[in-house]
Parts: C-alpha cells; structure tokens; sequence
C-alpha cells in the first residue's frame, strides 16, 4: 500500500494523465488513521470482487472466487469456531445462514489482523486522503449498482408480482411474517413502484459526483426501510441490507459537518471540494462521462434482467381455460360420492390453476397443498406428484363445458377419482376495493 500511494506523489507520474489533483489535507490523527485502514480492509474484503458478478459474462468468476470461501467458512467453524454441526448450506436464497455470518466473522478478523499490520507498517503516513477518495470512488458505485438493481425489480414489479389465488385464498395465520410482507407489496403496485423508484434515483445520483451525498441520503433512507422491514418481517437479508445501510453512512460521514451546519445549527455551508480531480480537463470530463455511462448501463442492464424475469412470471402464469379457482361441487372415490365433510383428509373443495407448473389443493380444513403437475393442455390431462413422497402420484382427465364446469377423472393416489367441479369469479375484496379519494368513513375490514 505504501509503495502504491508513493507513486502517486511521484513528480514524473504526476505528469501523466491518471493522477488526482488533490489539495494537501490536513494530519489526521491516529484514532482517525486506525479506523480508516479498518473500514478499508473490512468493505473492501465484503465488496470484493465486484464488479466482477455484477457486470455480464462475469458471474462464472464470482463463483470461482466464492468456491473459495466454501472451503474457508466451514473450516473456520468447525475447527475453530466448533459449531455443533458441519456448515453445509451456502448462501442462497437466504442471505442469513451460518456460512454468511461465519463469513462476516472471517471478514472481520482479517480485517482487524490487516488493520494492525497496516498500522505498524505505515504507521508514519499523516493520512490517507487519496486513498479515501478511491475507497469512496468503489464502494459509491457498489452501493448505486445495488440501489439501481433493487429498483428496477420493484419499478417493473418482479421481486413482488401480483398475488395468486393462493395467497388470496391462503389465512393470515399460515402465512409466515415474510410472506404477509410480500403480499403486502404484491398488493400494492403503486407502492412497490414508488419504492423502486426512489432506491434507482439513490443509485442514479451515486454515478453522479456533485450528488453523492445526495444519493447517500437517499440510500441511507431507502436501505433503512428495507433493513427494518427484514428485521420486523423475517426477512433473510439482514446482514446484506445491513451493510448496504453501512455503505451509505460511510459516505456521508465526512459530509456530517456540513450537513449538521445546515440542517441543525443554521449557517453557511461552503460547497464540497471536487474529488478525484485529475490535472488534464479532458480527463476529468471523460471520468465524469464515464461514471454517468456507468450508472445508465447499470440501471438499463438491471430493467432488463427485471423484465425478464417478470416475463418469466407471466409464462409460468396458468392458461386459459383451466387459469383460475374452480369449487368442487362433486367427490367421489372407487364410485362412492363423499360428503363435503371437514374431517375427510381426502376430499378437497377447491383446485386452484395459479402455474403452469403446479396445482394447488384446497383441503377441507381449509390449507392449502401445492403440488408439482405437468399439465397438457391439448391431451387434457394433467399428472401431480409430492416432493415428500416420490412415490405418490395422481394422473387426472378433464373435460370442460361451455357452462364453466369442469369433470376430472383418473387416479388420486392409488384410488379412483370422480371429480366435478365449477369455475367461480375471483372477487376479492382486496382486489376489487380499489382506491377512493372520499371515504365517508373507514372502510377497515
């Protein structure tokens, strides 16, 4: 570090066209210093190696550099940290497993270990104001990446789609915290978006270098909701959006005076001294060109990966006819008609058609059992099976009317099915209660 950092106070590579002109800064003292090779070891340890992963083509690297770690973590854990079981689960759809905190820890140590080191290695450096416009440079465009990519899957509703028949139909005391979050949003589409909306103009502003702190702001506003929502609502992305919170407040740190002065104490603020000035105009027009392309090709990029999954949504969508909740008006099992009674296990009252993919079941007890199904809509038939019993599998035949009925036939399990059933209308009212600007009164139910 002390040799990089010394080549850039070289007169003759000052000369060229890739070093900043800075003004002297002031002696930092060593509580400052210490802290600053800390946080620097630390994010750029957790950062690392984005952009690699981020940008296309690059993921198969990510995963190369990850593979590391997955031999690293659960070494540290068992033979050091001697956790009870072996770490065998990765990051995956959960951010919050043993592996990511055992990870954080290992980051934390490393960076605590490089921090003395650096320390007692450059312990004569009175700061480290280049290097911090740098670090600045990397972690506000890691930061705008991610606020650009959490947006667009809000702004193009992806993350939270429209709510199926299932969540409709679902009770709120089987729905887990998570999952009455994304019904939440799912439900509110103008929400969703507005909140997308804000996270990519934080991300925007962040490849902008006259807002930045801007951006900060509005990350630190944006990742605060979205920290507290996965706290209160269990969601498993406690620790990412933690340090995205943590990557916007380090930013706006050295901006806390200014903005104190003007918000708090009411003086005059000067404006912020340019960073990363470099001593040819063309260069410094091309950096700001290019960050500004940066942040469109990013957010562009981060719509169209948005997109395409929404597509994804709508191809995996039930088709019609069979799309839709259809109520069972007939059961009956070896010839025998069963009775809509709420202790029969066998009997369902209604099948929902939310996927091309899967069939869900409405039991009489009133859950609800989603169960994968090949549906062949030009046969008529469609074929279930059980993720928890390979063995159990239900092949079924239907015939529709013009009327909205529908008659299923063919085996359920290892016993013979009769099945007729009719299409009912999906008026929820939380669906069809729509938006009122007068409300005479509280319409709470």
């Amino acid at each position: 570090m002390q040799t990089q950092v010394g080549v850039a106070h070289d007169p003759e590579f000052q000369a060229g066209i890739s070093t900043p002109a800075l003004e002297p800064a002031a002696c930092w003292n060593a509580a400052l210093r210490f802290g600053f090779r800390f946080a620097f070891s630390y994010f750029v340890l957790y950062c690392f190696p984005f952009p690699v992963g981020a940008l296309p083509y690059t993921q198969k690297l990510s995963e190369w550099y990850e593979l590391g770690w997955h031999k690293v973590v659960p070494w540290v854990a068992q033979h050091w940290l001697h956790l009870a079981q072996p770490i065998t689960i990765f990051s995956n759809g959960s951010g919050d497993t043993t592996y990511d905190y055992v990870k954080v820890l290992c980051f934390l140590v490393l960076a605590a270990v490089a921090t003395i080191i650096w320390s007692v290695w450059d312990r004569k450096r009175q700061n480290y104001a280049q290097l911090h416009q740098w670090l600045r440079l990397y972690l506000r465009i890691t930061l705008g990446v991610t606020l650009l990519s959490y947006g667009a899957y809000k702004v193009i509703p992806s993350q939270f789609p429209a709510l199926s028949h299932s969540r409709y139909l679902e009770a709120y005391g089987d729905s887990s915290p998570m999952g009455i979050l994304w019904a939440f949003m799912g439900a509110s589409k103008a929400y969703t978006i507005f909140a997308g909306a804000v996270e990519m103009l934080g991300g925007i502003s962040l490849f902008i270098p006259r807002l930045v702190t801007l951006g900060a702001l509005i990350g630190i506003a944006a990742m605060t909701n979205v920290f507290i929502l996965n706290m209160s609502y269990d969601v498993p992305v406690k620790l990412y959006s933690f340090h995205l919170l943590a990557l916007g407040m380090f930013l706006v740190l050295p901006e806390m005076k200014r903005l104190a002065d003007f918000f708090v104490f009411n003086r005059i603020t000067g404006p912020q001294p340019p960073a990363l000035q470099f001593r040819r105009t063309w260069l410094n027009r091309g950096f700001l060109i290019g960050q500004i392309l940066l942040g469109v090709v990013f957010g562009g990029y981060s719509l169209y990966q948005s997109h395409q999954q929404f597509k994804g949504y709508i191809e995996f969508g039930a088709k019609p006819p069979l799309a839709g909740v259809w109520a069972v008006d007939e059961f009956a099992v070896n010839g025998q008609s069963r009775p809509p009674l709420l202790t029969d296990e066998t009997r369902f009252q209604k099948v929902l058609f939310d996927f091309n993919v899967s069939v869900t079941l409405q039991g009489m007890d009133g859950k609800l059992l989603r169960l994968p199904a090949k549906i062949d809509l030009n046969k008529k038939t469609f074929e279930l099976t059980k993720r928890t019993d390979p063995k159990w599998k239900t092949n079924l035949n239907y015939e529709l009317s013009g009327s909205g009925a529908m008659i299923m036939d063919g085996i359920l399990g290892d016993q013979k099915v009769h099945i007729k059933l009719h299409h009912i209308d999906s008026n929820y009212l939380l669906k069809t209660r729509g938006f009122h600007w007068i409300n005479e009164f509280p319409f709470n139910r």
